[in-house]
């Protein structure tokens, strides 16, 4: 197993830049598809042209949502239901969290819509973790993360 953790290929002069630039390739696509908690809040805040779609059933967005959020389930995503969405916006999807994918999911569907999408790291679980307040009508409750989508 710790051939595969620590199999990283030595750098050569031959094979350095090829090495540096998968690296640098692969971390620029992750952010290219991801944003953090603090990134969005920041956005929110300056009023970027974001919209926030909770993927998790109307169930769970009732209880709590992040500030500003639509609810659109991601087994409902379709042309009906995102017809009234601006297109040129930044879609950022999010869920429960780590343990749920419902927002890749939603992702993946909002992409295939045309929308230009960035998943939510953490989802919900991490945006509270990272201290950002929600709305909704829960009581607030020490629980497990679950995948309530």
């Amino acid at each position: 197993m710790n051939d595969i953790l620590f199999n990283i290929p030595k750098r050569n002069n031959k094979n350095e830049k090829s090495h540096e630039k998968l690296q640098i390739d692969f971390y620029e696509q992750k952010l290219n598809f991801e944003i953090d908690p603090a990134d969005l809040h920041e956005a929110l805040k300056n009023n970027k042209n974001v919209i926030v779609i909770d993927a998790r059933s109307a169930q769970s967005f009732t209880q709590e949502h992040i500030p500003g959020a639509i609810n659109i389930p991601h087994r409902t995503m379709n042309t009906e239901t995102t017809r009234h969405l601006d297109k040129t916006a930044l879609v950022v999807t999010y869920c429960d969290g780590i343990g749920c994918n419902a927002s890749t999911k939603g992702a993946l569907n909002m992409v295939k819509l045309g929308f230009t999408v960035k998943e939510l790291i953490g989802g919900i679980a991490w945006w509270k973790a990272d201290g950002f307040t929600t709305e909704g009508n829960a009581e607030p409750v020490q629980s497990k993360i679950g995948c309530d989508c």
